[in-house]
């Protein structure tokens, strides 16, 4: 499909057919996904496709109380996710239905393959994602391309022990996310809600919006 369509309806998909998605479409996506930018060409990235019903019942069961608490603290309010109350009732039922969905794809990264030169600024570190993310982000998008639809989830990075342990992902690896992969059971979303491009652009600083 046209490349732009792709990036402005590749929502999250949280309702999934239980249609298994064939290897051959597996295998298309992740050869355009490892196309993906990434630091001195290091290519850190390795996935997992998880579609035994039991290893997907097992990493849910890992996501579930981790989800439940997080939805817990958006009802008290301690956490504010705006005026958003579908998003956060399709993302329960998302929870709620993990284990079902056709395939859960863990994306891992080498340590060894990351830079991460924002480590030592004293706040959260986030340079390391640079050569994982665009990646991921292909891979979403090339199975929007062939019509399947996806759901990127870092929660359950929490329970990356376990994970590991339970994917036998070696030492010297992370999981960096986990994507749900599945036919959408309704259809892809023709407009996603984003902020307008003249409210998040500047100028030559943040004092003077770009597009004004």
């Amino acid at each position: 499909m046209e490349l732009t369509e792709a990036m402005r309806t590749t929502g999250t998909c949280r309702y999934f057919r239980p249609d298994p998605v064939p290897d051959e479409v597996l295998r298309a996506a992740f050869d355009v996904a490892r196309f993906g930018p990434q630091g001195g060409n290091r290519q850190p990235v390795r996935w997992v496709v998880v579609r035994e019903a039991a290893t997907k019942q097992a990493l849910a069961d890992l996501y579930l109380p981790l989800w439940k608490a997080y939805f817990d603290a958006i009802a008290t309010g301690d956490v504010n996710v705006g005026a958003l109350p579908k998003t956060v009732t399709d993302a329960d039922f998302f929870a709620e239905h993990l284990a079902e969905v056709p395939a859960i794809v863990v994306a891992c990264a080498e340590l060894d393959g990351l830079h991460p030169t924002d480590a030592e600024l004293g706040r959260l570190s986030v340079v390391g994602g640079g050569s994982i993310y665009p990646t991921v982000q292909n891979l979403c998008l090339a199975l929007r391309d062939q019509g399947v639809g996806t759901a990127f989830t870092t929660l359950l990075c929490i329970e990356e022990p376990k994970v590991r342990e339970l994917l036998a992902i070696p030492e010297g690896f992370i999981t960096a996310a986990h994507i749900a992969v599945g036919y959408p059971e309704k259809p892809f979303p023709t407009k996603l809600t984003r902020t307008p491009v003249d409210e998040i652009v500047y100028a030559e600083s943040f004092a003077k919006p770009l597009f004004a």
